[in-house]
């Protein structure tokens, strides 16, 4: 349902008006003319819900990852049916995490542009910092010098600081009566000067492929754009990706039966081996160290005839399976072998056992694969297919330590802490040991009794509806729909796709 009206952008309304009154094609259409016809891996269509500014649905761009003439490529479109193509922050998050998969993977970049510049009521979010907007250039800037080619399409307004992408792209297509190019549009103009100038005269495609050089090539219309850009894609000297010609066996247990499988938490006595049994190859998985450490599964599969290695949790992550999972993930490193991390973490117990000596072999244990983890120097994909939570979630290849993908489960829970392990207020009728002693003082002391009766009232009043609160609030913010509304993530995945993203 959440992806339907994601799919919808702005609204009915919104694009009624962007196709028939301006006459733009929708941002879904663009991209089905300027992509292979095949499916595309959408990144994170769910960011912007619930933001603390409103909704702004997929963050006003579209990014992922398809083919363009057999060449992958990372795409970047906005999408001008919400807030007018106004950027928000999570936008220029959006943005900036696309550039991040291109630069990683040495992919060709591709920007549909079509914006009218940033929102400035939020300016602070979106302009100071290293990781604001300016950032977007500055990467352009670094690909360009890494040699990962750049291709920009004008499609629309193009306002401001984002006048610059298409400039700073290696090639850039104009379109004639809806591609505008300008730092400042005519009503600035109008401010400033006095004078009343048409977008058209002030930054057109005519304007920009005759006079100022800023556009290389002229579009009489969004379709033949489209098809130049698919023209020039075919000039860049980037290698097709040639078909694979590798079998691969199905499992032998459906992958469909997955989403009826899917652990509700960390909490679940689901055995992974049963989910690995739907996800790889044949269902052929060489374990490695069966027998030790088994909260945690490692060993060797198939996925898409691709070999990989998987790091599975299937309990804590205990001193001895971190020692067993710091080992594996060594292993694929001297290998060169991919990893797929399958998380679904335990929170740490409390209470006396947290200071145990075993406790701290363990946070050895977990540091020593947090190290193995983060210095492994291939491809790492996380699914977070039940609970991430705590610093094991870490030495699971969490987002912190910078995994190429990260997908979640719908059912699945982000947070330090699960709401389950904070601690109650305990009811009026329990009796601890210091309540004892209080009970033998009122005996002694009525004064005494009334002032202790009195401050446990009023604790209770007090505390309890708090307690209530952030548990309420915990249990909100570590929901799978709240972490990629905010990009913590690259998108919720239903468990039956995994195989295929």
């Amino acid at each position: 349902e959440l992806l339907e009206k994601v799919k919808k952008g702005g609204g009915e309304n919104a694009i009624l008006r962007h196709t028939q009154r301006n006459k733009k094609l929708f941002v879904r259409e663009r991209l089905r003319l300027l992509l292979d016809d095949e499916d595309f891996l959408e990144l994170s269509p769910l960011a912007g819900l619930d933001m603390p500014y409103g909704d702004v649905p997929a963050a006003g761009c579209l990014t992922g990852i398809g083919k363009i003439c057999g060449v992958w490529c990372v795409f970047i479109a906005s999408d001008a049916t919400v807030k007018g193509g106004t950027i928000y922050p999570i936008g220029v998050k959006k943005q900036l995490r696309a550039q991040e998969i291109a630069m990683e993977n040495r992919l060709l970049s591709v920007h549909l542009v079509d914006s009218g510049g940033a929102f400035l009521p939020l300016q602070s979010e979106l302009f100071p910092d290293k990781l604001h907007g300016g950032r977007i250039f500055y990467n352009e800037a670094i690909m360009s010098a890494m040699g990962i080619p750049q291709v920009a399409v004008v499609c629309g307004s193009c306002v401001a600081g984002g006048a610059y992408v298409p400039t700073m792209a290696e090639e850039s297509v104009i379109i004639d009566k809806i591609g505008t190019l300008f730092l400042a549009g005519p009503p600035l103009v109008k401010a400033a000067t006095g004078e009343d100038v048409s977008p058209e005269d002030l930054g057109g495609a005519r304007l920009h492929s005759q006079v100022s050089g800023c556009s290389d090539h002229f579009a009489p219309s969004e379709e033949e754009a489209y098809e130049c850009i698919r023209n020039v894609v075919s000039t860049l000297n980037c290698e097709a990706v040639p078909e694979e010609d590798r079998d691969h066996e199905s499992p032998l247990y459906s992958p469909e039966e997955l989403l009826g499988l899917a652990p509700l938490g960390y909490g679940s006595t689901l055995p992974v081996k049963l989910i690995l049994s739907h996800l790889v190859d044949g269902s052929r998985f060489l374990e490695f160290k069966a027998t030790y450490g088994t909260t945690l599964v490692t060993g060797f599969g198939h996925v898409e005839g691709h070999l990989v290695g998987i790091v599975a949790n299937n309990g804590e992550l205990a001193h001895d399976a971190a020692l067993k999972g710091s080992h594996f993930v060594q292993l694929c490193g001297h290998r060169g072998i991919p990893i797929l991390f399958l998380q679904n973490t335990a929170p740490q117990p409390a209470g006396p056992a947290s200071i145990s000596q075993a406790h701290s072999n363990r946070l050895k244990a977990q540091a020593s694969m947090m190290a193995a983890v983060a210095c492994a120097a291939v491809p790492k994909i996380t699914i977070v297919i039940g609970g991430c939570f705590g610093s094991a979630s870490y030495a699971m290849c969490g987002r912190s330590f910078s995994p190429n993908f990260l997908f979640l489960w719908p059912n699945a829970r982000v947070a330090l802490v699960d709401s389950q392990q904070l601690p109650t207020v305990p009811a009026a009728g329990d009796c601890t040991g210091e309540e004892l002693q209080l009970n033998q003082l009122k005996a002694k002391n009525i004064f005494a009794c009334f002032i202790c009766n009195f401050f446990f009232t009023a604790l209770l009043f007090l505390f309890k509806p708090v307690l209530f609160s952030a548990l309420c609030r915990l249990e909100e913010e570590s929901s799978a729909f709240y972490s990629s509304s905010r990009l913590w993530d690259d998108g919720i995945i239903l468990p039956q796709d995994s195989r295929k993203v």
